[in-house]
Order: C-alpha cells, then sequence, then structure tokens
C-alpha cells in the first residue's frame, strides 16, 4: 500500500525547463574609490562619531581608507584623537565602581565623553565644508 499525504493523492512536480548557463560575475578586486562629496561625508562621520568614542573613526579609517584621501586623513586624526580618551574613560568608569571615591571618576569620565563630543562635532563641521581639521590636542600615536 502507498502512503498519501494528507488532503489529496500525491502531486507530481512538473519538469521545470532547462536552465541556461549563467555567467556569474564576482565583486573587483578593489572598492570603487569614492566621489568627492563621499569622501567628505565619510571623513564627516569620522569626527561625528567621537561622542561613541574611537571605534566609528577606527572602523570608517578601516574601511575607506584606501578609497578616500580625505576620509583616510580625517579618520586617521579623529582616530588619533578619540584613542587616549576613550581608553581613559573606560579606565575612569570601571574606578567609578568603587564605593566612596566613584563618584569622582564618574564626574572624569562625563567630562572626558562632554570633551570628546564638543571637540568631535566642531572638527566635522569644519570637516563638512571640506576644510582638514587638525585637533589642538592630539598624540598622533598612529602614523
Amino acid at each position: 500500500m502507498s502512503q498519501q499525504q494528507p488532503g489529496g493523492p500525491q502531486r507530481q512536480r512538473p519538469h521545470a525547463a532547462p536552465r541556461r548557463e549563467q555567467q556569474l560575475q564576482g565583486s573587483p578586486d578593489q572598492a570603487e574609490p569614492l566621489t568627492p562629496a563621499e569622501d567628505r561625508q565619510w571623513a564627516t562621520l569620522s569626527h561625528f562619531g567621537g561622542f561613541l568614542g574611537c571605534i566609528p573613526s577606527l572602523v570608517i579609517y578601516l574601511v575607506f581608507r584606501h578609497r578616500g584621501p580625505f576620509t583616510a586623513q580625517e579618520a586617521k586624526e579623529a582616530l588619533n584623537f578619540t584613542l587616549p580618551p576613550t581608553v581613559l574613560a573606560i579606565v575612569a568608569n570601571l574606578l567609578a565602581l568603587i564605593p566612596i571615591i566613584g563618584g569622582i571618576f564618574g564626574i572624569v569620565a562625563m567630562l572626558l565623553w562632554l570633551f570628546m563630543t564638543v571637540s568631535g562635532v566642531a572638527a566635522g563641521i569644519q570637516c563638512n565644508k571640506g576644510r582638514p581639521y587638525r585637533y589642538p590636542l592630539n598624540l598622533r600615536l598612529i602614523q
């Protein structure tokens, strides 16, 4: 005895028409260079990302450094500026967990975040106008 599926007799799949051979195309070895507007946009975003720490400028630098010279220059500048305060803010936030003196470290972490945010917005505004920005207090750890 053959078993039937509930709902009626078994259906036969119609044979599909033979497929023509498709030519598959891969992506190019190198990504397209950025247009001047995109270059300025990503450079600006690398500075505006300062309120999140060094992660946005690091990601933008690693992804777009070979695609646009302005983005590479400004993302590196933003990364050099945000890296030390981000490390200090993480340490201050950890020390803020200590009873009694933790409040002082919490205030220090907040002031570091405020400093990075205000500086990043000022740099992003200049960068959006197409002007390179140099932070006055920058260690320039990454060459």
